[in-house]
C-alpha cells in the first residue's frame, strides 16, 4: 500500500520550510529544506521562494499543498498582516501560488496549522471533543479544534482580562521582558487558563511554543479543571499541520462535491 503525502510549508518572518508529509504517521518523508526569509517580503518575493522550495522536492502533480502563514486567513485572503512586508493586505494567497508555481495550495494560519498538527499526531492525538492548544512565545496564538475540526481564526491571546491584552500580560516576552520567575509567571497563566477554561469549557488544553520544552518549571503551578500538558511537535508543527490540514480540506471537497453530484 502507497504512502499518502502531502507537501507542509511554514512562512515565517526569518525562514520558510517545507517537506513533505507522511498523513499516517506525521513524519517527514525527506529532509526539510528552509530558504531564509526575503527582506524585502512582499508576495511576489516570497511566492518566489515557495516555487523555489517546491522545485526542490519531486511530488506527484496531484499532491495536496498546505501553507502556514503569519496572519488570519479569510476564505483565502490576508485581511492585515504582522510580521511580513505591509503589501500582503488584501492578498488572495492560494491565487498568488497558482499563478506563481502552478500549484493549488490551501492556506492556514500558522497556529491553527501547528495546534491541527497536534490533534492529529501530537499531544492531543486521539483524543475526542473541545481542544485549546495555545502557544506561549511573543505573543499567544490559539487554535480551537472540536471533534477533530478546526474552528479557524480564534484569537484568543487578545483577550482582554482584567483590563489588559492577555498576550501582553502572559505570553513568553513578558516573562523574558518582566524578569519574572517562573512562580511569578505562572500566576499569570493560571488567570489567563481561568478565563479561557470559563468561556470554553475545553476537555484539554496544549501548550506549545519554545518555552513548552521547559514545562515541568511551570504547567505544576498551574491548578485547573481541564486537564493542560505540553505539546510535542514544537518546530515541525506548522509544516505538519499545513499538510495535514490540506489534505482534511481537499478530501472535504470531493465529498462534498459527490454529495451535489447527487442532488
Amino acid at each position: 500500500m502507497s504512502r499518502r503525502i502531502a507537501f507542509g510549508i511554514d512562512i515565517g518572518g526569518s525562514g520558510i520550510k517545507g517537506a513533505p508529509v507522511d498523513l499516517d504517521t506525521g513524519e517527514f518523508t525527506a529532509d526539510r529544506v528552509r530558504i531564509p526569509t526575503p527582506e524585502h517580503s512582499t508576495p511576489q518575493a516570497v511566492s518566489q521562494v515557495i516555487a523555489k522550495l517546491l522545485a526542490s522536492f519531486d511530488m506527484p502533480p496531484k499532491t495536496p499543498i498546505g501553507i502556514a502563514f503569519p496572519a488570519p486567513i479569510h476564505h483565502g485572503v490576508v485581511p492585515f498582516i504582522a510580521n511580513l512586508d505591509k503589501s500582503w493586505t488584501g492578498v488572495d494567497l492560494p491565487r498568488l501560488i497558482k499563478a506563481n508555481t502552478g500549484h493549488d495550495a490551501v492556506v492556514v494560519n500558522d497556529a491553527d496549522a501547528a495546534g491541527f498538527a497536534e490533534q492529529q499526531y501530537g499531544a492531543a492525538e486521539g483524543k475526542d471533543g473541545t481542544i485549546l492548544v495555545v502557544t506561549l512565545g511573543t505573543g499567544i496564538g490559539s487554535a480551537l479544534i472540536c471533534n477533530g475540526v478546526l474552528v479557524p481564526n480564534t484569537e484568543f491571546g487578545h483577550l482582554e482580562i482584567d483590563g489588559k491584552n492577555a498576550e501582553k500580560q502572559a505570553a513568553d516576552s513578558a516573562r523574558e521582558r518582566e524578569n519574572l520567575t517562573m512562580k511569578q509567571w505562572a500566576v499569570r497563566l493560571q488567570r489567563y487558563f481561568d478565563v479561557v477554561d470559563m468561556l470554553l469549557s475545553p476537555d484539554l488544553i496544549v501548550v506549545g511554543g519554545g518555552v513548552s520544552k521547559k514545562y515541568k518549571e511551570f504547567l505544576p503551578l498551574i491548578k485547573s479543571r481541564v486537564p493542560i500538558i505540553p505539546a510535542k511537535l514544537f518546530n515541525q508543527a506548522g509544516i505538519v499541520g499545513a499538510a495535514a490540514y490540506a489534505a482534511a480540506e481537499e478530501k472535504h471537497l470531493k465529498k462534498r462535491e459527490k454529495h451535489d453530484k447527487k442532488h
